[in-house]
């Protein structure tokens, strides 16, 4: 039997929810309609998805693959594996001759460029010879590289991705879908603040040609866009990955397979607006807070408190803030030690209109180890009894 308890409204008063969940949620509002093989709007915080077609059908990316691309360069960087003053030597197979009619940063044989120039020339122009160029640079391989690219697929949890190339050109081993990229874009924003402040920059200056971020959006002034990324080939047809922000609400955006470039603009626009339009992110609880005080058995602690480690967030249809509930279910009846800080053993569930909307894991506060011999055994006796009544 779980045990089911209502949490005091003066939590729900401070409300905001955490972590990512990607899980889908009904909140019955018509979305607009979308011309696009496939896309989803998501809140960044709440990983919540306010609309969505097709969103875990496999399409070429295109340059979308770059983001992931942009993901392993900035952890190497963040990391200290490399600096953003290293020079790279441009060689035959980074060469910009050998992206003919493809997008590229214009690198010429045995020129070095800068790593913080190259990494421009991947996410403000979308380089195909910059995107080769920094792979071997880090990895010592275009397929190396690669390897690694996917380790973060598996890491990230996409049940829809492959990559077979650093650039996105395509391939028939390579595919990502509307949902797996939103993830990948989430995982940016919140891991590499620094990385993705490069996704807003306009234009991008190298061997004297000036070239435009390709994602018309950031000049959009209805809207605060602040990224991410573009991709186009025969094959994949239009994409686009956007992230805009308000108040208290940051929401990404993707639409692939648009027929036109203006109309990938067009429709990701729509999607956005929507979403600002009719939802908001709201805290339902900040990292550390106690939920609940639960008896313990078999512990050397007689009680342990309950909640969650990080900020937790919620999106709710604009106006109903104040009309959620909210409950806690433990996964057991009785919490027995040992436990470790973060275990997991419940869920807080949050409804709206007595429809359950979101959850997060309920997590244990900190460490608690057995007791001793007599303490287990005077705990035994106490749950005995206990279940002679129950």
């Amino acid at each position: 039997m779980l045990k089911t308890q209502l949490i005091k409204s003066t939590i729900l008063s401070t409300l905001i929810f955490s972590g990512l969940s990607y899980a889908e949620t009904s909140f019955d509002l018509a979305a607009p309609q979308i011309n696009a093989q496939t896309y989803i709007l998501m809140d960044y915080n709440s990983g919540a998805v306010l609309a969505s077609l097709n969103p875990d059908q496999r399409q070429y990316p295109a340059s979308l693959t770059k983001m992931m691309t942009s993901y392993v360069i900035g952890t190497a960087l963040k990391s200290g594996q490399i600096k953003n003053s290293d020079l790279v030597t441009i060689t035959d197979s980074s060469w910009g001759k050998n992206f003919p009619g493809s997008s590229k940063m214009f690198l010429n044989l045995n020129q070095k460029v800068s790593v913080a120039d190259l990494n421009r020339g991947i996410i403000v122009v979308s380089g195909n010879d910059a995107s080769v160029a920094l792979a071997e640079y880090i990895s010592g391989s275009q397929q190396t590289f690669i390897d690694t690219m996917n380790k973060y697929v598996q890491e990230f949890g996409l049940q829809n991705t492959n990559f077979a190339t650093v650039h996105g050109l395509d391939d028939p081993n390579q595919y990502s879908s509307a949902r797996d990229i939103a993830i990948i874009g989430s995982h940016i924003i919140r891991d590499l603040p620094e990385e993705y402040k490069i996704y807003a920059e306009k234009d991008f200056t190298f061997n004297n040609i000036k070239q435009p971020n390709r994602n018309g959006l950031l000049w959009d002034k209805t809207m605060n866009v602040d990224g991410m990324k573009t991709g186009h080939t025969d094959k994949a047809g239009y994409n686009l990955v956007a992230s805009a922000y308000n108040t208290n609400t940051r929401l990404i955006s993707v639409v692939m397979g648009v027929e036109t470039l203006k109309g990938r603009e067009a429709e990701s626009k729509k999607l956005l607006q929507w979403g600002f339009a009719n939802f908001e992110t709201v805290k339902s609880l900040s990292a550390g807070q106690n939920v609940s005080e639960q008896t313990i058995y078999y512990g050397d602690l007689n009680k342990v408190e309950l909640g969650t480690l990080k900020d937790s967030f919620i999106t709710v249809p604009k106006g109903k803030t104040g009309e959620l509930k909210a409950r806690y279910e433990l996964d057991k009846k009785n919490l027995e030690a040992p436990l470790v800080k973060g275990q997991v053993v419940g869920k807080i569930i949050y409804q709206l209109n007595d429809k359950p909307i979101a959850s997060i894991d309920l997590q244990v506060m900190q460490d608690v180890a057995e007791a001793g011999m007599f303490g287990k055994a005077w705990d035994w006796v106490i749950l005995t009894i206990k279940g002679l009544f129950n």
